[in-house]
C-alpha cells in the first residue's frame, strides 16, 4: 500500500472533490443566500414574495425587523438588499456576530450558548417598537430566526432573573437533555418564547423567515418557538428538570 504525504495527500482528486463537496454543503444552508433565494420584492406591486408562495403587501405598510440567532445578522443585511432602502422602517437583531458590512437593521452583539445582558437590552429594544409605534393591522413585522435564538433573544420571565436563567442554561446544557427537552424548560422561564414575542406585536402581520438547525424542522423548538404556539406546559418542564435530577440544581425561582 503506498503511503503519500501530507502535500501528496492534499493534491489528491480524492481531496479536492471532497473539499468541493464540503464547500457545496456549507454554501447550500448560507442563511443569507436562503433569505436572497427565498424572499422577493415586486416593485410593481410593492409586495414581498417568500418561496413563491406567500405575498405580502407593502402599499401602506410600515415594515419592522427583528429576531435573533447565530445567523441573524447575516439574514438581516441579505433582507435589506432584497428589500428597497425605503421599505424597511427600522430594525433591531441579536446575533452572535455583527456583519462587517453596516445597514439599517442594527445587529447587537448578544451571548451565546448563555444569554447575556446585551441580549436582554436587544430583546427590549425589539419589544420597544411594539410599544412605542402603536402597531395596526396594516404594518408587517419581519423576524428572522436561526440556530441559537434561544440564547440570544433572552427576556427572563418575571421573578426571574438574568443570573437565574445563566445558571438554568449552564445546568442544562450539560445535563445530556435534547434540544427539545432544554428548549421547553426555557419557554416557560422566558418572557417571550413559546410564541409570547409573536403576540406583543398585535394587531400587525408577523412574518418569520427561519433557518432550522432541529431535525424534523419543529418550528416550536427552533430558538424556542418565539414567534409559534407552545405545545408544552410548566408539566412537561417540569418533567425534564425531575427526568435529570435537576430539581434541587436550579435557583429556587426557576423552581
Amino acid at each position: 500500500m503506498e503511503i503519500l504525504n501530507r502535500r501528496e495527500l492534499e493534491s489528491t482528486p480524492l481531496r479536492r472533490d471532497a473539499l468541493d463537496i464540503v464547500q457545496a454543503g456549507v454554501k447550500a444552508v448560507n442563511a443569507g443566500a436562503a433569505i436572497r433565494q427565498n424572499v422577493l420584492y415586486d416593485g410593481a406591486g410593492n409586495s414581498m414574495r417568500v418561496k413563491k408562495r406567500w405575498t405580502y403587501r407593502l402599499a401602506g405598510s410600515r415594515v419592522f425587523v427583528t429576531g435573533a440567532g447565530k445567523a441573524s445578522g447575516v439574514m438581516a443585511r441579505a433582507l435589506e438588499k432584497t428589500l428597497p432602502d425605503s421599505v424597511i422602517t427600522c430594525g433591531v437583531v441579536n446575533a452572535k456576530f455583527v456583519p462587517q458590512v453596516p445597514g439599517k437593521i442594527k445587529v447587537n452583539a448578544a451571548g451565546h450558548p448563555l444569554p447575556d445582558e446585551i441580549g436582554v437590552q436587544g430583546t427590549r429594544e425589539m419589544l420597544g417598537i411594539a410599544q412605542s409605534c402603536r402597531l395596526t393591522l396594516e404594518d408587517l413585522v419581519i423576524c428572522l430566526i436561526s440556530g441559537g435564538g434561544s440564547a440570544l433573544m433572552s427576556l427572563p420571565a418575571e421573578g426571574i432573573n438574568l443570573s437565574d436563567k445563566q445558571a438554568v442554561t449552564r445546568i442544562l446544557i450539560k445535563s445530556g437533555a435534547s434540544i427539545r427537552e432544554i428548549n421547553t424548560v426555557r419557554k416557560h422561564i422566558s418572557g417571550v418564547k413559546g410564541g409570547r414575542f409573536a403576540n406583543a406585536f398585535q394587531p400587525a402581520r408577523v412574518v418569520s423567515l427561519i433557518v432550522s438547525d432541529v431535525i424534523g424542522n419543529d418550528l416550536s423548538v427552533i430558538a424556542s418557538g418565539i414567534t409559534t404556539a407552545d405545545p408544552t406546559t410548566f408539566a412537561d418542564a417540569l418533567k425534564v428538570l425531575t427526568r435529570y435530577d435537576l430539581m434541587s440544581r436550579v435557583p429556587p425561582s426557576v423552581a
